[in-house]
């Protein structure tokens, strides 16, 4: 009785505040339920973008927020856990790809969505796990391309592509967690099952991979694929939405280990004290949003 309680409390506080709730794929499934849309990163961002709410609950990381906040700069943007942040976001600082920008002056900057507002006002185009392989196709005039923080994300796109890009050693904590081993395993018990893995995973799990999908995508491919059993090398949050939209088939996760304990501090209470006291907000300074948004909405232009 509980969460229901909290869960009308959040209706009503809703409709007063004239507020709309966006949850990552990767939320915890109390949080799910009370989604008015859910989705990965950008997608939430752009239906942010679109909406006439005054306030948008963002229940995901931080730089989530700040894109949504860089694409709705007259909305408020609160996130419901300030410490809920990305350790790949925090593995590159603006400090750092000036440095690496001066050693090739020449070339292009492509960062991934998973970065800090700063970071992606010195970029040249955004791009996401489902759009990066298409965006440095665009980039076929220029020679050289540095591609920021993920560095599976970028082997990925480098054997898609055929190019070789500049890549920062960075990596998501929770998708490596995902081992060749993991996926041996779910394969010896359910030998008829299809494996979908994130790029951000090993290039060895990549390699072993039916399909290789951002989060969406793979919404989009278990409810296509005629396939009844499916291994999902992603987060294990992921799961849930899954199964959701899919009761008629069967979810593995990959590795019981892929938890990202930053996707998992956001709980209902978090999200009525959002609501009831307008905090935390997330907003982005003027001069970084209109250089990030240049680099957004160049990605826009290309997908």
């Amino acid at each position: 009785m509980k969460t229901k309680g909290l869960s009308e409390k959040i209706q009503e506080l809703k409709k007063k505040r004239h507020a709309i709730i966006l949850v990552h794929n990767y939320q915890l499934p109390e949080v799910q339920d009370i989604a008015d849309y859910r989705g990965d990163s950008l997608e939430l961002s752009r239906i942010a973008a679109n909406t006439d709410a005054k306030v948008i609950v963002f229940c995901g990381v931080h730089f989530m927020a700040e894109t949504a906040s860089i694409l709705c700069p007259d909305k408020t943007v609160l996130i419901p856990d300030l410490n809920a942040g990305c350790p790949m976001a925090n593995m590159i600082t603006t400090e750092a790809l000036r440095k690496l920008k001066e050693k090739h002056p020449q070339a292009a900057v492509v960062g991934y969505v998973n970065t800090s507002a700063e970071v992606k006002a010195e970029l040249d185009v955004c791009c996401t796990s489902t759009n990066a392989v298409a965006v440095i196709n665009a980039l076929k005039d220029k020679k050289e391309v540095i591609f920021i923080p993920d560095k599976y994300l970028a082997d990925y796109v480098e054997k898609k592509t055929g190019r070789t890009l500049i890549k920062w050693n960075g990596f998501c904590p929770t998708h490596v967690k995902i081992l060749p081993q993991d996926i041996l395993r779910e394969k010896k018990f359910h030998p008829k099952a299809k494996v979908m893995v994130h790029p951000e995973c090993l290039s060895s799990v990549v390699a072993m991979a039916d399909v290789v999908l951002s989060t969406s995508q793979m919404g989009k491919f278990a409810k296509e694929t005629p396939a009844k059993e499916i291994i999902v090398g992603t987060e294990v949050g992921l799961i849930y939405r899954l199964k959701k939209d899919n009761p008629q088939k069967e979810f593995y996760p990959a590795s019981e280990a892929a938890v990202c304990p930053n996707m998992k501090r956001i709980t209902q209470e978090k999200i009525l004290w959002a609501l009831e006291e307008l905090k935390d907000e997330v907003r982005v300074s003027d001069d970084i949003r209109r250089r990030a948004r240049h680099a957004i909405d160049k990605m826009l232009q290309i997908i």
